[in-house]
């Protein structure tokens, strides 16, 4: 039994109400929960909010609710916490899935094609990424050792074509085996799987430039 979790808090520095802010004729929130409903791998969605506008959207597209607690809606509140508190008040599901609102353009597509290699796997976790300029591993911290490199001290000095490809999390999806979180409160525990997704419907939308592209691109889509 698998649940997604939707973390949808009223706050946000860069967009007021940005998860309601409307695109394509939608709140942005519509598109996640559209993309988590038809997927035929999820038993069930939970919305959860801090906001009472969020939560009623939630319910009126026919999805649960979890009212969240105001300190688990700050800046600097965690994923983790958040995810902690929806296991709480669901504890019968044994796979959960958090997709973020703020990823538009992943699709009902990807969230099956994560799932189906999660499963496959026999992964404790996956997270979905996207591959990004592998420069960064010529990069160098200052700690009281004086200089040294960020990953080790041979990747600064070898050319770009013979260093690893790197990937970052694009936050569309995670998804994580309940047992495996509730022992190591990790995103990414042991044996964690990859999906990887484009840098078109990887776009997370932290900007009001974000949101207009996401929208051009649903258009181009629908």
């Amino acid at each position: 039994m698998t649940l997604a979790l939707i973390p949808a808090r009223g706050g946000s520095k860069g967009v007021k109400n940005k998860n309601m802010y409307i695109i394509n004729n939608e709140p942005l929130i519509f598109w996640t929960i559209k993309a988590a409903k038809e997927s035929k791998y999820i038993d069930k969605i939970v919305l959860s909010s801090d906001d009472d506008k969020i939560l009623k959207f939630g319910n009126d597209c026919g999805i649960d609710t979890l009212k969240r607690p105001k300190k688990l809606a700050q800046d600097n509140s965690s994923t983790e916490s958040v995810l902690l508190h929806a296991i709480k008040n669901n504890n019968n599901f044994d796979n959960f899935m958090i997709l973020q609102p703020t990823s538009p353009l992943r699709t009902t597509k990807h969230i099956n094609k994560a799932f189906k290699i999660f499963t496959k796997s026999n992964a404790n976790a996956l997270i979905s990424v996207t591959q990004h300029d592998n420069k960064i591993l010529k990069a160098f911290i200052i700690n009281e050792n004086g200089l040294t490199g960020i990953c080790n001290n041979t990747y600064p000095f070898l050319p770009r074509q013979k260093l690893p490809k790197v990937y970052l999390s694009n936050g569309a999806i995670y998804i994580i085996k309940k047992d495996s979180f509730l022992q190591t409160n990790n995103l990414c525990p042991v044996n964690t799987k990859c999906f990887v997704m484009n840098d078109i419907d990887s776009l997370d939308c932290d900007s009001i430039e974000d949101l207009i592209l996401a929208e051009q691109f649903l258009k181009l889509y629908s």
